[in-house]
């Protein structure tokens, strides 16, 4: 079983930064793929960011050049440098891990830019 825990979120003004965690419960070294992924009211959950274990990333294109996600395997922790924020970044945003046969997912953080 792996718990994924979220924090980092709160409000910011537009053109500001953020930096979310995702700490687990274990080890991560051998999950291959992790991600943030976001989602608000009425809409689907749709990818941020993700990281393979290699290194490899990949951003959607509303987030490219502005946010930056990274993997410490030492600390069992994904983050998500958030820069540049913009109102329509405003949504919960929650980490995921992608095992064999098995998605796990944290309860996740409300990030909210508003002047």
């Amino acid at each position: 079983q792996l718990q994924l825990v979220e924090s980092g979120g709160g409000l910011v003004q537009p053109g500001g930064s953020l930096r979310l965690s995702c700490a687990a419960s274990r080890n991560i070294f051998s999950i291959n793929t992790m991600g943030w992924y976001r989602q608000t009211p009425g809409k689907q959950r749709e990818l941020v960011a993700r990281i393979t274990r290699a290194g490899s990333t990949n951003y959607a294109d509303s987030v490219k050049g502005r946010f930056t996600i990274s993997r410490d395997n030492a600390r069992n922790t994904v983050y998500l440098q958030m820069n540049s924020l913009k109102p329509e970044d405003t949504a919960v945003y929650s980490c995921a891990a992608f095992v064999v046969g098995t998605d796990y997912w944290g309860q996740g953080t409300q990030v909210t830019v508003s002047s």
